[in-house]
């Protein structure tokens, strides 16, 4: 008798010690989002106006794609900033799941504004290929260029990192699509090395269409994760895998069924079934359900997690589908 009530006066330790320490790590997870949105809007400007001054050197419609790119970049990481700041709310009376789905927002209206870009390069590379033009101050370009690429980079960098952290759909899409910068850029300097040391004007509007396409998949990709998110999608199966790992290690868990999980934009939701020995009492099975809840959470900081405690060997699953109506009571 003694052990359990030191087992509950535990738990119920763990229970207020936990809140603190979920709440500082959501604030740290908070203030890395915004950070990365902040470097990202300073690149993205600082980029604008070293290639507007490279492409009224070099007239190169190649230039003149990263350019239009970047001015889109700006506005792109301006949205992510303010999704970011916006998804940082904590719940309200009428948002009573926090705000983080604005991030998945943010990343389909990201990718929308991506691909119209790739439309607008894709009519000025096929004009070129009808009236060839020379490219001018291929040096200058490229000097530019390399510069971009470092720059980018290194806000690559920053950003998988934050997002790796944080799980940030709206600075994931962000990092996705500056990472297609990079190959932008890269063809950037062959179409200005061919074109302007070369002579092979055609290469200039020829890598501005496969740059298109680069953008395009860029876009797509950012439409996937944001879709994904929006919809709910499960987390992946090793992060599954994972928390069916954590449940099962407990000695009195029997089994577990109906895993579901989803992300609230940085937020993991879990969602289970726990079977149980059926002659326990309903407060140590409360207790075990805590237990695991605190395990998984060591796993998955911040993490809202539901566990409903079933008895061991009930019936069919209680997924809606396959739920029956109650006798005496009329099914809902």
């Amino acid at each position: 008798m003694a052990q359990g009530e030191e087992s509950e006066a535990a738990t119920a330790e763990a229970a207020t010690a936990t809140p603190s320490a979920e709440a500082a790590a959501r604030q740290a997870a908070i203030r890395l989002t915004k950070r990365a949105g902040y470097a990202s809007v300073g690149v993205a400007l600082l980029l604008i106006a070293v290639k507007v001054v490279a492409w009224i050197a070099t007239g190169s419609v190649a230039m003149l794609s990263t350019l239009v790119d970047s001015m889109l970049d700006s506005l792109a990481s301006v949205m992510t900033l303010l999704a970011v700041h916006h998804a940082a709310r904590p719940p309200d009376r009428e948002h009573r799941f926090g705000h983080g789905k604005v991030e998945g927002v943010a990343g389909l209206v990201q990718a929308a504004i991506i691909a119209g870009s790739a439309v607008f390069l894709l009519f000025e590379a096929v004009s070129r290929l009808i009236r060839p033009q020379p490219v001018e101050n291929s040096v200058e370009g490229i000097v530019v260029i390399v510069f971009s690429i470092v720059v980018t980079g290194l806000l690559v960098g920053y950003q998988r990192f934050v997002a790796r952290r944080t799980g940030s759909v709206a600075i994931t899409a962000d990092s996705m699509h500056y990472a297609t910068d990079l190959m932008v850029n890269a063809g950037v300097i062959l179409a200005l090395v061919l074109a302007g040391h070369f002579g092979m004007t055609l290469a200039d509007p020829i890598i501005g269409l496969v740059i298109v396409a680069l953008i395009l998949r860029g876009a797509y990709g950012i439409f996937q994760e944001s879709f994904n998110h929006l919809m709910d999608h499960e987390m992946p199966d090793e992060k599954r895998a994972e928390i069916l790992e954590v449940v099962r290690a407990h000695p009195l868990a029997e089994a577990v069924h109906d895993l579901r999980t989803r992300y609230s934009g940085t937020i993991p939701v879990i969602q289970m079934h726990l079977e149980l020995d059926p002659n326990m009492t309903l407060s140590a099975a409360h207790a075990i359900a805590d237990e695991i809840e605190d395990r998984i959470r060591a796993r998955f900081p911040g993490a809202e997690i539901i566990i409903h405690q079933d008895p061991a060997g009930l019936e069919g699953p209680h997924s809606p589908v396959a739920r029956r109506p109650l006798t005496g009571r009329r099914a809902g």
